[in-house]
C-alpha cells in the first residue's frame, strides 16, 4: 500500500472511533408482545426447520434408513430447542 492511503485508512479509523457514537436505548422493559412475537417465531422456525432437516438427511441414506434419521432429527431438534429454552434465553 502507497502512504497516502495508509495515511487516509488511519485518519479515517481515527474519526470512525472518535466520532461514532453508540446509540441511547430506552429502559428495558418487558413487553408482551415482543415476547409473544419471539414465542410464534420461534414455534414457525421449528415447524419449518424439523421436517426440512428430516427430509433432506433422509434423501441422503437408503431406503431402510429412513425412518430412524427422521426420528434422529426429530430428537435433535427437540434437545435443541430444550437447550435453547435452558441456556439461551
Amino acid at each position: 500500500m502507497s502512504t497516502p492511503l495508509k495515511a487516509s485508512l488511519f485518519l479515517f479509523a481515527i474519526a470512525f472511533v472518535f466520532l461514532a457514537t453508540p446509540a441511547l436505548a430506552a429502559d428495558p422493559a418487558i413487553d408482551t408482545g415482543d415476547t409473544a412475537w419471539m414465542l410464534v417465531s420461534t414455534a414457525l422456525v421449528l415447524m419449518m426447520t424439523i421436517p426440512g432437516l428430516a427430509l433432506f438427511y433422509a434423501g441422503m441414506v437408503r431406503k431402510k434408513n429412513v425412518l430412524a434419521t427422521v426420528m434422529q432429527s426429530f430428537a435433535i431438534c427437540c434437545i435443541i430447542t430444550v437447550v435453547w429454552m435452558v441456556a439461551g434465553y
